[in-house]
């Protein structure tokens, strides 16, 4: 069979190539083969080149329409198909997809490229910017995206220096899809593998079921298997009375991809940054915190360092206090010349927490069963904002364990279609995000196109005898994501480029973190908690103690974060690159500041950190606490106005979560609160609130 036939007959029987008949023309997952997504991607590729020279050749002057949104509107096939390609590389991968994403790479980098280069398209985008046209607010702000996204690329620049950025993209590209394989097969690789069970000492009843249940599907004969996976790792590390077992699994976790494998990622660390700098030097800037930091509400390596320096002074010696009292525990129970070690500080922290409060996330733990979560989650955004969900078995799933619901608004209309992906597998990368299969834009003859939103997390797992029962962190975690699901959800934008999440990175955590002060307020807990056998409402008692905890170790946890700030800031604010430079001994100095305490473990943190590294947030990992201060500033609208006071949450949702990019963030906040941001309600969530007029914002 000749490659043209061969084309055109999985051309036919390719779901991409179509609408694809299911509801709401969700992703038909059950029809999709792997050769789909390479005759789809190519063709797309095709299609869109052929797009953009339409755009390049149109012998009428440039305009809004005939140039920047017939831009906007270009590559629908190939986003279908990598949209789904790249979202499944993340939830549900195989070494045949990573294998494909490998050979498709290259001709993805060079499409790209072709665009961004593309010195005849931009004389186009740049006469109709140039003209000053009269275009509304979301149009403005469309035209300049689409003329500062082409220049901040390079497009400029002489043919020599566009070649060196076309090999940076590529190897960029490259380089970290090959380290998020590293990190996902060390983590893969390590299991901690108990015979004994006078090992497990220490551990609840649920956690050695879980445990029993993961040997099993290892196909152990015998005994317990504990993994780097959030929900087996942390609650060994916290619960676990034995002590070496501590260390080692402390140890594998925090020693990934460093090792003397096919899964370093040390060299891989290095390249990645030196790519960036590299980059952001080739098209002018010093660093490459310069060239990200151009578009971040912070706007300038400066302001991060600021706000950094702001949170050490307020957070430091509070932290120091938390960590002093974990020690002192410690000593309590094991005699005062116990040493504390980085792998007792959950163990003894936790300790801590039920001598001062009598809590602990056991207890909660039954109070806390999943479907009755996701009702209360659910529950929450209708009386927030009158929304409902509806699961439709109808509609295509790509794992068992993710469930399809419908969304409808408070007039009944349909919102968009959510995922929710639940638990931890090999084929699905760690941590917790959320991400899109559609996003929302308006078509030309004015229908709304609705978006198709995604919820991946890593939570307990049901047992054979127990249904999923989650930790209060891990109902902070749902909540967190329902946030990000809620922006994209809510957007009313015409432009995809402008929708949803496309904002700024340091104001798309706000929609996130904001639901996440819920997980604490006595009003939504007695919404759904009850326990998952008698069907009794979470006790008053434990509510006023997971009340009275809300402080506990918050600037200990604080200063972790800012830690991870400070790292990322001193890999990207470099002007030289790293060369020979000992990235375990660079990571040691770049945080020191924050932390507290002695550095001496050959363990680290930069070869698995994909947010920094293959993520969106190179140079920008503040953005975590820079939205606090923004998402404890709103919440204390609603708790002066009511938690669930409809009024607010309308206003909240006109103002911010439809609104997209269409404004910059400081005039959307600014529209909501009345006034910029202040940090007195952070630090007075964190227990800290005398400190408020000592901290800038």
């Amino acid at each position: 069979m000749t490659p043209s036939k061969q084309h055109k007959q999985l051309s036919a029987a390719n779901p991409f190539f179509s609408a694809y008949g299911t509801p709401h023309e969700a992703v038909p997952f059950d029809r999709i083969k792997l050769e789909h997504f390479k005759t789809a991607i190519l063709e797309g590729i095709r299609q869109e080149a052929a797009e953009i020279d339409q755009i390049v050749n149109n012998p009428e002057p440039p305009t809004f329409q005939n140039t920047i949104v017939a831009l906007e509107n270009t590559g629908r096939l190939l986003g279908r198909a990598s949209t789904v390609m790249e979202n499944l590389m993340s939830a549900h991968t195989s070494d045949e997809l990573e294998a494909l994403a490998e050979e498709l790479m290259p001709q993805m980098s060079e499409h790209s490229n072709n665009i961004m280069l593309n010195s005849a398209l931009f004389a186009r985008i740049k006469t109709v910017y140039d003209a000053q046209p009269d275009l509304d607010l979301e149009e403005k702000e469309l035209l300049r995206c689409t003329y500062e996204a082409f220049s901040r690329r390079g497009v400029g620049l002489p043919d020599d220096q566009k070649k060196i950025l076309r090999e940076i993209s590529l190897e960029l590209s490259q380089t970290a899809l090959q380290f998020s394989q590293n990190v996902l097969k060390d983590q893969n690789n390590f299991v901690l593998h108990i015979t004994k069970e006078s090992d497990l000492q220490g551990l609840p009843e649920h956690q050695k079921e879980l445990a029993a249940a993961a040997a099993r599907e290892r196909n152990f004969k015998e005994g317990w298997a504990f993994t780097l996976q959030g929900p087996s790792y942390g609650p060994f590390m916290t619960y676990a009375d034995n002590r070496k077992l501590r260390r080692k699994l402390y140890m594998a976790y925090n020693t990934l991809c460093i090792h003397p494998n096919g899964q370093n990622n040390i060299e891989l660390v290095r390249r990645l940054v030196n790519l960036r700098l590299k980059f952001a030097q080739t098209l002018g800037y010093k660093t490459f915190a310069d060239f990200a930091l151009q578009h971040r509400m912070a706007e300038n390596v400066t302001t991060v360092d600021k706000f950094l320096s702001s949170l050490i002074r307020a957070y430091k010696s509070p932290a120091k206090g938390d960590l002093e009292a974990i020690r002192q525990m410690a000593r309590e129970l094991e005699g005062e010349d116990f040493q504390l070690q980085p792998w007792d500080i959950s163990y003894y922290s936790h300790k801590l927490q039920l001598k001062r409060f009598n809590l602990d996330a056991e207890m909660l733990r039954p109070y806390f069963e999943l479907s009755k979560v996701k009702k209360g989650v659910f529950g929450l955004a209708t009386k927030l904002y009158g929304i409902t969900f509806r699961r439709n078995r109808n509609i295509p799933v790509y794992h068992k364990d993710v469930e399809a619901y419908e969304v409808f608004d408070k007039d009944g209309s349909y919102l968009a279609l959510l995922y929710t992906d639940f638990f931890p597998r090999k084929s699905k990368k760690s941590g917790a995000w959320m991400t899109s299969y559609q996003g929302q834009w308006r078509e030309k003859n004015g229908s709304d196109v609705r978006p198709h939103v995604s919820l991946t997390m890593n939570l307990t797992k049901p047992t054979p005898d127990k249904p999923a029962l989650l930790t209060l962190g891990e109902v902070s975690t749902f909540l967190h994501e329902f946030g990000h699901g809620l922006h994209e959800m809510f957007s009313r934008c015409r432009f995809h480029a402008l929708s949803g999440t496309n904002v700024y990175w340091d104001f798309v955590e706000l929609p996130s973190q904001f639901m996440e002060n819920y997980a604490t307020e006595q009003k939504f807990l007695k919404t759904f908690a009850s326990h998952y056998q008698t069907g009794e409402p979470l006790p008053e008692n434990l509510i006023e103690r997971i009340r009275e905890s809300q402080t506990f170790n918050a600037a200990y946890a604080c200063m972790r974060q800012i830690s991870l700030g400070l790292l990322d800031m001193a890999y990207y604010k470099r002007q030289e690159p790293i060369e020979n430079e000992d990235i375990i001994s660079f990571e040691k100095r770049a945080w020191h500041r924050a932390i507290l305490f002695p550095q001496r473990l050959r363990v680290c943190m930069s070869t698995q950190f994909q947010h920094i590294m293959t993520g969106g947030y190179a140079a920008g990992y503040y953005c975590y606490k820079w939205a606090e201060v923004l998402d404890a500033d709103v919440f204390s609208r609603f708790k002066k106005d009511g938690i669930f006071n409809k009024e607010t949450a309308e206003q909240f949702r006109r103002c911010i979560l439809e609104k997209g990019a269409t404004q910059h963030p400081k005039v959307l906040f600014q529209k909501f609160m009345g006034r910029n941001p202040s940090v007195k309600a952070l630090l007075e969530r964190d227990g800290l609130g005398k400190r408020a007029k000592k901290t800038p914002a």
